[in-house]
């Protein structure tokens, strides 16, 4: 029986997919198996010896140590998409926060208690808080992914004419976008041509702080953007700066922090853009079925340290191996095999980065000095027989 530890509630469509004879789910983390998370921060726990896999319910990561569970055989899953349309809703809902003071005037508006005559006051005070329509504006969207695609095309058909840019963009992505959607060639060119940016990708040494006063200056004055991605995107500062100069006229964010919240042009939205039911659900179903194929089948899919690997079964028995990527492991595997009686029935071997995975097949017992053979070879990580 394996042993499923859940570091915050999961949606139950997801833990209905586990066999209860087969799972046990709410273990203690030290015992797992496998740890379900969606928020929970991981980067001062200690794993583990048993600790296969670990999926996240949602598709951001900050707060997985990710390198160092692919250096100890550890595949950490996500659910790239699962909540694609409650953040593309919410995306939506910010572009018109931006648009128009509403936020703003929603307080102001709660303020009139007390009033003799409310409707007149709103009358006369409303002209505080107008702002433009979207409709013949330009959006930027930077990142063209699961979430970025959808806005990219919503945002079309409310008449704004849409920009975008995504240099690690997919062939299914992109076929998912409106042919309306204008091509951009750089970061630059988005910021340069757009009234309204929207950011959705993840936060990376090369994406951390990509708003800063460069980019800004590029900007069109009175620019409106839109950050439902991370926090860090953003140099602060010199957001700030942006906004006392009117090169920025709003910006609106779903991760407020100290120096965002109560700032005039800032309008901090409390982390809801997966937060509906659909979402968590849908989550919590696509971080199951992850961890269920890798365990009972050793196959990964959605992986962000280990490669998508997919071996329909063929024999009787399936070796996993995780290990560096470097020259002679596979070989060294197989002559492992071959010299414990083994004979190998299928093979597929896939890397990423500095990570790879070789599945193996054999109708032969897989013994326990073989598992301990192919251990003891430098570079590989984990042995799982299945």
């Amino acid at each position: 029986m394996k042993n499923i530890a859940l570091l915050n509630k999961i949606g139950a469509a997801g833990l209905k997919q586990f066999d209860v004879g087969a799972y046990n789910i709410g273990c203690e983390a030290a015992e797992a198996d496998a740890i379900m998370v969606r928020s929970a921060a991981m980067h001062d726990m200690e794993f583990g010896k048993d600790l296969l896999a670990i999926a996240r319910a949602g598709a951001g990561v900050n707060n997985i140590p990710v390198d160092r569970c692919a250096e100890e055989g550890i595949v950490v899953f996500n659910t790239p998409g699962a909540n694609a349309n409650g953040v593309k809703e919410l995306t939506i809902a910010a572009l018109l926060l931006a648009s128009r003071n509403i936020a703003g005037g929603i307080t102001w508006a709660n303020g009139l208690a007390g009033e003799e005559n409310v409707a007149k006051a709103v009358e006369a005070g409303k002209s505080a808080f107008v702002g433009p329509e979207l409709m013949g504006k330009t959006l930027g969207v930077i990142g063209l992914g699961a979430i970025g695609g959808l806005v990219a095309n919503c945002a079309k058909s409310l008449g704004m004419t849409v920009i975008g840019c995504d240099p690690f963009l997919t062939v299914d992505n992109a076929w998912h976008l409106s042919r309306s959607i204008i091509k951009a060639n750089s970061f630059d060119e988005v910021f340069e041509k757009s009234d309204y940016i929207s950011v959705h990708v993840p936060s990376t040494k090369d994406t951390k702080g990509m708003f800063n006063a460069r980019s800004f200056s590029l900007m069109k004055d009175g620019v409106r953007i839109v950050n439902l991605s991370r926090a860090d995107l953003v140099n602060v500062a010199d957001l700030k700066a942006a906004i006392a100069d009117g090169k920025v006229a709003a910006y609106v964010t779903d991760f407020p922090t100290n120096d965002t919240i109560n700032c005039d042009k800032i309008v901090c939205i409390p982390h809801l853009g997966a937060s509906t039911p659909e979402s968590e659900e849908n989550c919590a179903l696509m971080a199951a079925n992850e961890l269920i194929d890798y365990l009972e089948n050793g196959n990964i899919k959605n992986s962000v340290n280990y490669p998508n690997i997919d071996l329909p079964r063929q024999a009787k028995n399936r070796i996993i191996v995780l290990h560096e990527n470097v020259p002679n492991i596979v070989a060294q595997v197989s002559a492992v095999l071959s010299s414990d009686g083994a004979n190998i029935e299928a093979m597929l071997n896939r890397s990423k980065g500095n990570n790879a995975c070789s599945v193996l097949e054999t109708n032969n017992d897989v013994t326990d000095k073989m598992v301990a053979d192919i251990k003891a070879i430098e570079g590989v990580r984990r042995v799982i027989a299945l």
